[in-house]
C-alpha cells in the first residue's frame, strides 16, 4: 500500500474513535465472506464493522488519544466501532460469538478505559437503551398521571356537583331555588363519597343552602 493510502486510512481510523460511544476489538479469522455480511447486517446502524491492520489501527488510536490497545492488536483485527447502543451491539457480537466460534472477542474502549474480554461480554448482558428509555417513560407517566390525578379530584367534583343541579332543575324547572335544589344538593356530596378526593372541597348541605 503506498503511503498517501496509508494516510488516508489512518485518519479514517482515528476519526472512527472520536466519534464512536465504545469500540469492541474482535478476531474474525475462519468467518466467511457471508458471515462477516451477516454479522454487519445485525448490527444495523448501532455499528461500523471494518477489519482493520494492527499497525495502522494502533497509530490511529494514539492518534485519537486513545492508550492501551497494544495486547489486543495482535492477530486479524476486526473492529466494532459503536455510535449507537453499546449494550445492544455488545449483545448481538456475544450471541453471534456463540453461533460462530471464529469470532473472538479481544476486548474494547470506552469511556477513556480500555476493556478485557469479559467486561465487554458484561456489557452485553445490560439492559438496551430502548428497554431503559421505555421503563423511565413508564415510570415518569406513572407520576405524571398521580398529579393530574391529584389537581383534576376537586374539579371534577364541582362539576359532578353542577351536572346534579343540572338534572334536578331540567326534571322539575319550578324547584329552582327552592327546595329542588337544596334536594339536589344534598345529592350531590352522596355521589362523592365513593372518590379518594372528596375530602378536598367537600362542603355540607346546610352550608350550601346558606349562600
Amino acid at each position: 500500500m503506498a503511503r498517501p493510502d496509508k494516510e488516508a486510512t489512518v485518519k479514517e481510523l482515528s476519526e472512527l474513535f472520536k466519534s464512536s460511544s465504545a469500540a469492541v476489538l474482535t478476531e474474525y479469522r475462519g468467518l466467511s465472506v457471508q458471515a462477516l455480511m451477516n454479522l454487519r447486517r445485525s448490527l444495523g446502524s448501532d455499528a461500523t464493522y471494518s477489519i482493520t491492520k494492527n499497525t495502522l489501527t494502533l497509530i490511529a488510536a494514539k492518534d485519537a488519544g486513545i492508550e492501551g490497545l497494544d495486547d489486543q492488536l495482535k492477530g486479524p483485527t476486526a473492529i466494532a466501532f459503536i455510535t449507537g447502543d453499546v449494550a445492544g451491539v455488545a449483545k448481538g457480537l456475544k450471541n453471534f460469538a456463540k453461533e460462530n466460534h471464529a469470532l473472538v472477542i479481544k476486548g474494547g474502549y470506552m469511556d477513556g478505559k480500555v476493556l478485557d474480554a469479559d467486561t465487554v461480554k458484561k456489557l452485553a448482558d445490560l439492559e438496551s437503551r430502548e428497554v431503559l428509555l421505555s421503563k423511565m417513560a413508564g415510570a415518569m407517566k406513572a407520576n405524571l398521571s398521580k398529579a393530574v390525578y391529584m389537581i383534576a379530584a376537586p374539579l371534577s367534583q364541582a362539576a359532578r356537583l353542577m351536572g346534579a343541579l343540572q338534572d334536578a332543575a331540567t326534571a322539575n324547572p319550578s324547584l329552582i331555588g327552592g327546595a329542588g335544589a337544596q334536594t339536589a344538593v344534598e345529592a350531590a356530596p352522596e355521589a362523592e363519597a365513593s372518590t379518594p378526593a372528596a375530602d378536598a372541597a367537600e362542603e355540607t348541605p346546610a352550608e350550601v343552602a346558606a349562600e
